[in-house]
């Protein structure tokens, strides 16, 4: 027929992005123009919110120990301690995750020891350019 235009079966589309690891898991990185919304990790959320609570709690006097608050809300102390850990991450480390920018590291390993110094906990974290 004349004038009517084929329409091809197979359509190619290039969308550049990078792959990235975090909290085990593979992410896809779109270009910034393309960018999804950013996925909040509620269950850090909740423990960031946990954390700065039981240490208002303590430091309020509300509780006589640690140990007393643990075996208020049925925890273990020592579960209750690293938690509390999270309190020492930097105001704009926390800020970042609260904004859906997570850290290199999943829960389980923030809970872990870390540097108290908050220039290496950006860097240890993934939020460092240098």
């Amino acid at each position: 027929m004349k004038g009517k235009k084929s329409v091809p079966e197979t359509i190619t589309l290039t969308v550049p992005f990078k792959v990235k690891k975090r909290s085990g898991r593979k992410q896809i990185i779109l270009p910034d123009f393309a960018s999804p919304p950013p996925k909040l990790d509620n269950a850090l959320i909740k423990a960031l919110a946990r954390a700065h609570r039981w240490k208002r709690l303590v430091d309020e006097g509300e509780f006589a120990s640690i140990a007393d608050l643990a075996a208020h809300e049925g925890i273990a102390s020592s579960y209750l301690i690293r938690v509390m850990r999270l309190t020492n991450l930097a105001p704009d480390i926390i800020e970042a995750i609260l904004d859906g920018k997570n850290p290199n590291k999943s829960l389980k390993e923030l809970l872990d020891p870390m540097t108290p110094l908050w220039g290496e906990q950006r860097w240890e974290l993934g939020y460092s350019n240098g």
